[in-house]
């Protein structure tokens, strides 16, 4: 069973106990804030490693809202193309202007999403502020917990940016009282790459399972520079962790050689982690748990499915087709997927757009990536350990949402009550680490680096050994009787003959490989794609999903991040913060 990890153990014993002393002090009369510590118990080993934890901890959220979790299911994936809110137009209907690109700054879910990623940042920052007084610290333990409390507020401070490009910067040295007064600005990169260098000088290589560690700096430093377009820089941070790079419990980094054992909570902390949000059951919080990941499991499966709630997050259509291969094996990097020839055929098109009853549809016949039934619920094929994904019995809305079902970050069957926390209202609450970065998506953006650097070969390499782990027939979805569960048809590239094939075939990879993950939306703003991309994407889904997206488009300039929480500008004025354009 998969239970609170032992680092995370011993700190909830130790924040138990720090609390205590604050309850039980003889100065009765000087009563902390609730939840306050004093310096004294923080100055010591035992008390900034506590703070420390509690860092890591906001990593899966500190409010508890679904939308503010570590995944970016939604300014992602949803925004990103890869698939929709999925259930009815009446459940969590602010999501619904959202994925219409239709963002107010009054939403309380982006004000949530800010006020997360500042309390990580807080935090962090107590982890310093720290340190600077400490009692019983040896010069080592410093610089180790230094470089994770850095690295942290790193990542914290990479999200905002790439959430709402412009953003207020402080470090542990400015007092609480000076914050509200410092103004949001576009220039973040030196100290998300100050954080980041002084977390690879300072942390060890080997730093435990759960904690970050120097490759995982150097992974994110090169993501760092090449969402700033500094390719030569990244291509020599990716050089030295694909040469080098181990995870922290000590495992050189690797591809898996089954791609499902990724989304496998009983293989966490495996090779393929370069960094990662821990999960545990049992703890006595489903926050603990992937609680921001409950309602997206297939609605209503009773006891033939996972969760039994709720129908959110359900693939795209033009998701499903990106999957769709040549007779070579080949991706269709001309778009020509959405082509009416081309489309994988589903049961809303079978039912809605043909008329037909569901009963009669069958599964598409034609070359199909094997990665689509590793990512997607579709009718007719195994769902994991439970049963063949049945259809619209699974679907909230199929006229609302379309006609599949998340299928990664899914508990398997054999694992209900095991690696689920079931004390809660749904069977949803499971554990599975998310992998911020893995090292596929390291390869990947190595091969982007190495494309601007004009080594095609080297870009190629990278790509192909992405392609070849998904190439393994031997884990590809098998129906029971042990054939493959569709025509999954996979091959290597030959060759990349310029620049401009090369782009295109690393960005469609990115999107087989990484799609529902919460990676899209940022890929398609740092490339200048996004507005093409993306009306693209809400012309061709819109034909079939009116409703949802009917009228909706995307707006260049504008949508590329989200607007300043309304909230947060009435709290420090609008001569402190400034509005994003076109809000």
């Amino acid at each position: 069973m998969k239970t609170i990890s032992k680092f995370k153990k011993t700190t909830v014993v130790a924040m138990s106990l720090l609390m205590l002393g604050v309850s039980c002090s003889d100065e009765f009369l000087e009563v902390l804030p609730t939840g306050s510590l004093a310096d004294a118990q923080v100055g010591t080993k035992d008390g900034i490693e506590g703070l420390l934890i509690g860092t890591y901890a906001a990593l899966n959220g500190v409010f508890g809202n679904r939308f503010e979790g570590p995944n970016h299911w939604v300014t992602g994936s949803i925004m990103g193309g890869e698939a929709n809110k999925g259930t009815d137009a009446g459940d969590y209907s602010t999501i619904n202007p959202i994925q219409r690109y239709e963002t107010d700054p009054t939403s309380g879910d982006l004000n949530n999403l800010w006020r997360g990623r500042y309390e990580g940042v807080s935090r962090a920052n107590a982890v310093l502020a720290a340190l600077a007084n400490a009692t019983d610290v040896t010069a080592g333990d410093a610089a180790r917990i230094a470089g994770e409390a850095r690295m942290l507020r790193g990542h914290f401070y990479f999200d905002l940016k790439k959430h709402f490009n412009s953003i207020p910067v402080f470090d542990e040295t400015v007092l609480a009282a000076d914050i509200p007064s410092i103004p949001n600005t576009t220039e973040v990169w030196s100290q998300i790459e100050a954080d980041f260098q002084f977390a690879y000088d300072n942390l060890p290589g080997t730093n435990g399972a759960g904690r970050v560690n120097k490759w995982a700096a150097a992974a994110y430093m090169g993501k760092a520079k090449l969402f700033q377009s500094k390719f030569g820089e990244a291509k020599s941070w990716f050089d030295d962790v694909i040469a080098n790079g181990t995870t922290s419990n000590g495992l050189a980094y690797d591809l898996l050689d089954d791609y499902a054992q990724i989304f496998n909570a009983e293989n966490d902390n495996h090779a393929e982690s370069v960094m990662d949000v821990e999960s545990a059951n049992n703890t006595g919080s489903t926050q603990n748990a992937n609680y921001f990941d409950d309602l997206n499991y297939p609605y209503n499966t009773g006891p033939d499915g996972p969760g039994n709630c709720c129908g959110f997050f359900q693939p795209s259509i033009q998701l499903a087709n990106t999957f769709r291969t040549g007779a070579d094996g080949l991706p269709l990097l001309d778009g020509s997927y959405d082509d009416a020839a081309n489309e994988v055929d589903n049961i809303y098109r079978h039912v809605f757009t043909n008329g037909n009853d569901e009963a009669t549809f069958v599964e598409d016949p034609d070359p199909l990536d094997p990665r689509i039934d590793h990512s997607i619920g579709r009718k007719g094929i195994p769902y994991l350990d439970w049963i063949e994904h049945p259809g619209s019995a699974w679907i909230r809305s199929f006229p609302y949402a379309g006609p599949y079902s998340p299928k990664k970050f899914i508990y398997y069957k054999s694992q209900e009550n095991s690696f689920t926390d079931g004390s809660s209202w749904t069977r949803g609450y499971a554990t599975m680490n998310y992998n911020i970065i893995r090292f596929a998506d390291v390869l990947l953006m190595a091969a982007e680096a190495e494309i601007e650097a004009g080594t095609l070969d080297k870009a190629l390499e990278y790509v192909n050994r992405v392609r070849a782990r998904a190439a393994n027939s031997e884990h590809w979805v098998k129906n029971d009787d042990g054939t493959d569960a569709a025509n999954y048809v996979i091959s290597e590239y030959t060759s990349f003959p310029d620049k401009a094939y090369a782009t295109a075939a690393v960005r469609l990879e990115r999107k087989l490989e990484l799609s529902g993950e919460g990676h899209r939306f940022f890929d398609l703003v740092r490339w200048g794609v996004a507005a093409t991309e993306l009306n693209d994407y809400l012309s061709y889904e819109s034909q079939y999903l009116v409703t949802k997206f009917g009228g909706a488009s995307f707006t260049s300039g504008k949508n590329e991040f989200y607007p300043i929480p309304q909230t947060q500008i009435d709290i420090q004025g609008s001569d402190v913060l400034s509005q994003n354009p076109g809000y």
